[in-house]
């Protein structure tokens, strides 16, 4: 009796193992959006925002969107040659190409590995002016990112977060930011990627009944801030205790506020 041997690192095209022709062209590729998410179980939290991300994105790049349905096929079929827990990441690109107009519906990329969980912190954030392009969609061909991370850990930072034009803090080089002020979660107002932790962390909050309000944020106000994390798909805080020349304090009842939110959203199978 032969046994299936599981893989975590696994690249699919439309459903399909991708070949090495399949993913030849895309070695350049910069015209793409993408979402990233960390199954357990084989379920993911957010399902919903996961596929409203990538449909809106493909109707602001391509003009056209793909059925859930479809998506979820496709990430059914590279989570079903996987471990049950993972890292996976869905990547939408047009067949096309990029530096053309040509009008056809979109691929779907999934790639699967390690499951992870990110830094432990705490973490200092440099703060560099920055406005990323199309900031609500997360694509791909955006160098400036890493290369401001590599600036930041080169002055002695972990990470950078970016200030818009207007002075505001909008987000960190991949990360979503939040503040806490003792008793209340503050967002930080200005044109940022609306991530789906973000989005898993902010309706839980509101259904456990804690605090939440939208402000802007300078680096004037950090010396009045109780606490501050950064976010993503891998975990829904990671401790800041510096942006800046500003120290920030240990806040562990708005770090555990957020874990308990994130772990109180049902994992779904797609």
């Amino acid at each position: 009796m032969s046994v299936a041997v599981q893989h975590e690192n696994l690249v699919h095209r439309n459903g399909r193992p991708a070949t090495a022709d399949d993913l030849a062209p895309l070695a350049f590729a910069g015209f793409a959006h993408f979402t990233a998410m960390q199954v357990r179980d084989g379920g993911v939290r957010g399902l919903d925002l996961h596929l409203e991300r990538l449909r809106s994105a493909s109707l602001e790049l391509f003009g056209r969107a793909l059925p859930d349905e479809l998506v979820r096929s496709h990430l059914r079929a590279a989570l079903a040659a996987a471990p049950r827990d993972l890292s996976l990441v869905a990547t939408v690109y047009s067949p096309a190409g990029e530096f053309t107009a040509t009008d056809a519906d979109p691929d779907v990329l999934v790639r699967t590995g390690p499951a992870a969980s990110g830094p432990a912190g705490p973490l200092a954030l440099a703060v560099v002016e920055h406005e990323r392009y199309l900031p609500a969609i997360k694509h791909v061909g955006e160098g400036a990112k890493t290369h401001l991370l590599r600036q930041a850990v080169a002055r002695g930072f972990d990470d950078a977060a970016f200030l818009d034009r207007r002075g505001r803090f909008s987000e960190a080089t991949i990360w979503n930011l939040a503040f806490w002020d003792g008793d209340t979660v503050v967002w930080p107002v200005a044109d940022k990627l609306a991530g789906t932790t973000m989005g898993i962390v902010r309706r839980r909050l509101e259904a456990l009944g804690v605090p939440q309000r939208d402000a802007e944020i300078g680096p004037g106000d950090l010396p009045e801030l109780a606490g501050a994390v950064v976010m993503n798909s891998w975990t829904p805080g990671i401790p800041v205790h510096r942006i800046g020349e500003a120290w920030l304090p240990h806040a562990p009842s708005f770090l555990e506020a957020l874990h308990q939110a994130y772990e109180s959203e049902p994992l779904v199978a797609p």
